[in-house]
């Protein structure tokens, strides 16, 4: 509560307008990822409590695609007044600059920090048609295939998408990236047995692990999951300094105006 608490102060000066007016019509938080993942999970959680605290409602508003960056690209050409804001990942405002040097936004120049909301590793998961049942012998397994095994993420330049390749050539697995248009697909499509595995936030994977319907190998953090404290970190078999964390930041466009304090 204290997170949405802060979060709502920071929309009210980020909006350059106070407690008594701010907000007087309903709040856009744009997701750049299809309903399910975990960013759309973490938006939409917040999403009643900020209304319950705001006296507003607030809209959910999923632009999918491009690993966030068409959300992005939307919300630093909105109107700058605190209405349209952006549950962003580091996926959009971190790694996309380094993978695409045309991006329609510059996440320094675009955009006005708000707060940040979580920060978290990753969980890789899998199909209980994949035999294995450690980190060991997931790897085993994927390169005794010719053609290697398949993980699917929330798109290109995601979290998820960073863990699977320093995982790759941390162990020098024989993996095959697949991109989604957000956790909610790729979940979707291992629990149907279209994938193999899945590196997934911990939001998506959690209640699936715990219902039998998959087998959690690792989790990418430093420290174990809170939510899966059974399942050991990939460093912790045998991959000492492996880490790959993500996390979840509202951001408005960048010509917000800004104060010291609400009035």
């Amino acid at each position: 509560m204290r997170i949405t608490i802060a979060f709502a102060a920071a929309l009210a000066v980020a909006a350059n307008v106070s407690a008594q007016t701010y907000p007087s019509r309903p709040v856009t938080i744009v997701v750049g990822f299809a309903p399910g993942g975990g960013t759309d999970t973490v938006a939409r959680v917040m999403q009643r409590r900020l209304a319950e605290y705001l006296g507003q409602s607030i809209v959910v508003e999923n632009r999918a695609g491009a690993g966030g960056t068409i959300a992005a690209a939307i919300v630093s050409k909105a109107n700058p007044d605190g209405y349209t804001i952006m549950l962003g990942t580091i996926a959009a405002l971190a790694v996309a600059p380094h993978l695409n040097s045309k991006l329609p936004y510059d996440p320094l120049r675009d955009f006005a920090p708000i707060s940040m909301a979580t920060v978290s590793g990753n969980v890789l998961v899998v199909h209980p048609s994949v035999q294995a049942k450690t980190i060991a012998e997931f790897v085993k397994e994927a390169n005794s295939k010719p053609g290697g095994i398949a993980y699917g993420t929330s798109g290109i330049g995601s979290a998820g998408n960073l863990a699977g390749e320093l995982f790759r050539l941390t162990a020098k697995a024989n993996l095959i990236h697949v991109p989604y248009k957000g956790g909610g697909p790729a979940m979707s499509d291992l629990l149907g047995g279209q994938i193999p595995s899945v590196f997934a936030s911990a939001t998506t994977a959690t209640p699936q692990v715990k219902a039998g319907k998959l087998r959690a190998l690792g989790s990418t953090g430093a420290k174990r999951s809170a939510s899966l404290p059974d399942v050991p970190t990939i460093a912790e078999q045998g991959y000492p300094g492996y880490e790959a964390t993500n996390w979840y930041a509202y951001v408005a466009p960048a010509k917000t105006p800004r104060r010291s304090s609400p009035d």
